[in-house]
């Protein structure tokens, strides 16, 4: 549903000729962290993935209702620590650097999401030579834990490039066992297995990990074991209006749980896609081989959530009555129409035959779930267009 201070703010920004725009609705934000946060059990630790959305205001909203934040990178790293000093930051993603592990090391990050025996070398060789301790959780990819029938997107359970199998994982134990230990300090064990699921396949997986994790650290002599069991939290586009089971999720997080042992999660588009808007204006309405088009300013390269999961993205419509040009209004409706961008590709599709009761020139869209995976994975400089501007509720 479209807020009212939503609509009245498109409104100004039209008339400003400030579209298209992003707004974020930070008190809807932060209420909505807030719930996230009551649901869990407290010896549950909420993190909030960066990559999500690393707005620097979304993330110091976050700041008071999480426990730290997980980053995928070392730009990631960098840019958390200077929109939140003083938070903890977990650091995580394939691929990482031996100069992003010093600098990350050098900058006291709280741990460590190691990705293979290769990894974990270089992170002791950092640690080293900062005179640190670098703690760490070993992502595995257990076959036996399972990613739930519902998943979006798979992640383990399968061949992948994200984290370890057990024969690589005790290799890292391996290592562990001759490398200094004032280095490295193993802590547990971390795993993303899909995303998109619902609170009950979500825990069947940490039902697995659990059950895989804490018979693997106990053999590897971890006390007081800590379990990451990453995010994948559902968010329906098809239904905005719908949330995630937080307090089924809390409820079965309870129950999983056991003395000594630390619970993280870190989600992330279930977090923020609620907070973010997406406006823009319609450009022009034609009819073309029997389907009504709209033409909006901006398109994917803002908002590329619904090119790269193959969905509609919600939206509502802001009749604008007024018409500054003195030829006829291009107009369609009641019917279907695809709404798409200003860019030379047919894939510049925001949503398809969607069904709008009338829709015209000039109108304005509010495109919901913007929050999340939105303007920080768009193709930005593709045609040049100008970016959107950026406002707060």
């Amino acid at each position: 549903m479209l807020a009212d201070s939503v609509r009245d703010l498109a409104l100004r920004l039209d008339a400003a000729d400030a579209l298209p725009a992003y707004v974020y609705d930070l008190a809807a934000l932060a209420a909505h962290a807030a719930a996230i946060r009551a649901a869990l059990p407290r010896p549950v630790e909420f993190y909030y993935a960066v990559k999500a959305n690393p707005d620097a205001r979304v993330l110091r909203t976050l700041a008071g209702h999480t426990d730290g934040l997980e980053v995928s990178s070392g730009g990631e790293r960098a840019f958390a620590m200077t929109a939140v000093p003083g938070c903890r930051v977990a650091f995580g993603g394939p691929g990482k650097t031996s100069a992003e592990l010093a600098r990350a090391v050098e900058a006291g990050t709280h741990r460590f999401h190691v990705e293979s025996p290769h990894e974990l070398r270089m992170l002791a060789s950092a640690a080293s030579a900062a005179g640190r301790t670098a703690d760490v959780l070993l992502r595995v990819n257990p076959a036996s834990a399972g990613s739930g029938q519902s998943a979006a997107l798979v992640m383990g359970g399968r061949p992948s490039p994200f984290g370890m199998d057990a024969a690589l994982l005790d290799a890292c134990a391996d290592e562990l066992a001759w490398l200094d230990p004032g280095c490295l300090r193993l802590r547990g064990l971390h795993a993303h297995m899909a995303s998109g699921l619902g609170a009950d396949d979500l825990l069947a997986c940490a039902r697995g990990l659990l059950g895989f994790g804490r018979d693997w650290c106990a053999r590897r002599g971890v006390r007081e074991p800590e379990f990451n069991l990453g995010g994948g939290m559902a968010v329906d586009y098809r239904r905005p209006d719908s949330v995630f089971d937080w307090a089924r999720y809390g409820r079965g997080l309870a129950e999983l749980a056991c003395p000594g042992e630390t619970l993280r999660i870190e989600p992330g588009r279930a977090v923020t896609a609620y907070c973010g808007w997406y406006l823009s204006r319609v450009l022009d309405v034609k009819r073309n081989h029997g389907e009504e088009f709209a033409v909006i300013a901006g398109g994917t390269h803002h908002l590329r959530t619904p090119a790269a999961k193959g969905h509609d993205q919600p939206f509502a419509i802001i009749a604008v009555p007024s018409w500054s040009h003195d030829w006829t209004r291009p107009s369609a409706g009641p019917g279907l129409i695809t709404i798409c961008g200003q860019l030379c590709t047919p894939r510049d599709i925001l949503a398809s035959r969607a069904s709008v009761s009338r829709l015209c020139a000039g109108d304005l869209v509010a495109f919901g779930l913007a929050g999340a995976y939105a303007w920080n994975i768009s193709h930005h400089s593709f045609l040049m267009h100008p970016g959107p501007t950026f406002h707060y509720l």
